[in-house]
């Protein structure tokens, strides 16, 4: 079961390590983006995969869900999507003790140390932020940068931001895209306005972005200063183009706000200091941490949460072990 962020490189994650294996599948794409699995599968057949091998089924996830949740021939369940409907499977699931894979809700901290070089700090978060319009598991939605570097990094970060060019993808120069529908513009809309009424304040941004010939689903790049663990897009996951920001004073501090969160997914820091680094692989609670680096998540490397970020794990060869089951077979002598 794959979402509708990236409809392609989902599918290809799950499909190829199973198909690798041997196992037969049943893909359900979400309900936003049909098309790109139908062609998906359209190009399996062509490249020779036997009929009845891959299957595609579109409609009500509802339904579907509860249907394959309580057949006994599904062996495994492999879902990325929210953790309130991991839950559900989870629960779906239970009756036929199903395998299951999550890979759920995100809602990644980037740390800015004081040894960090502003320009190449603001260069890495532009890149790990604003990728898909910030509507990916593993963007950094809240960030924390040493006192002694905040108002700087907070200064060029809303510079960098507000030079983002949104509209439609296939016009020359745009860097920023739509939300996907109305529902995830508005909760964009309600953590800003949330924040502000807690008392951040906004650099840039802060509203919705009128694009011609668009539908009105476009939101400004956001800064936010002033930020707090009250505040809902520093406790819950926005999926969208703000930046929430706020001071912290030593590593003790960094890193215990960082792991105050029910998530798990991912986490990004910007430094130099070895020792430091050491201790972030170690401490932070996230099942993917990227030093320096805006793009962790490559399909070489296990990718996947810990807490209510889910579990289980895609890329290399560990993707490959989700779709096994591993049997001891011992032989004795005479």
């Amino acid at each position: 079961i794959t979402p509708w962020n990236f409809p392609l490189a989902m599918l290809a994650k799950k499909v190829a390590p199973a198909l690798a294996v041997g196992c037969t599948q049943i893909v359900k794409p979400a309900e936003q983006t049909p098309l790109s699995a139908i062609a998906f599968a359209e190009i399996a057949v062509e490249a020779g995969v036997p009929a009845g091998v891959l299957n595609l089924l579109t409609g009500a996830p509802a339904p579907i869900a509860e249907t394959l949740l309580e057949d006994p021939r599904v062996r495994k369940l492999s879902f990325t999507g929210s953790t309130e409907v991991g839950r559900l499977l989870m629960r779906g699931g239970a009756t036929n003790l199903l395998r299951l894979s999550l890979e759920l809700g995100g809602h990644a901290p980037m740390l800015v140390f004081e040894d960090a070089d502003i320009e190449s700090a603001v260069r890495i978060a532009m890149a790990a932020k604003y990728r898909n319009g910030g509507q990916t598991c593993i963007c950094p939605n809240r960030f924390l940068v040493h006192a002694s570097i905040h108002d700087a990094f907070v200064a060029a970060l809303a510079e960098a931001s507000a030079a983002l060019v949104s509209g439609i993808g296939t016009r020359p120069g745009v860097a920023l895209g739509p939300m996907i529908d109305d529902a995830a513009i508005e909760k964009v809309e309600a953590h800003v306005t949330d924040a502000l009424r807690r008392g951040a304040t906004v650099v840039t941004g802060g509203g919705r972005r009128k694009v011609e010939g668009a539908a009105d689903r476009f939101h400004e790049p956001t800064v936010l200063t002033g930020c707090t663990v009250e505040m809902k897009c520093w406790r819950e996951e926005t999926f969208g183009p703000v930046c929430p920001v706020r001071a912290f004073r030593d590593d003790d501090e960094a890193i215990a706000l960082a792991n105050d969160s029910e998530y798990g997914l991912a986490a990004y820091a910007i430094t130099s200091n070895p020792r430091r680094i050491e201790r972030l692989g170690l401490e932070l609670r996230t099942g993917v941490v990227g030093i320096n680096d805006p793009g962790p998540a490559v399909a070489a490397v296990p990718f996947g949460g810990v807490r209510h970020s889910g579990f289980g794990r895609e890329g290399g060869r560990w993707g490959l072990e989700e779709y096994l089951e591993i049997v001891t077979v011992s032989q004795a002598d005479g």
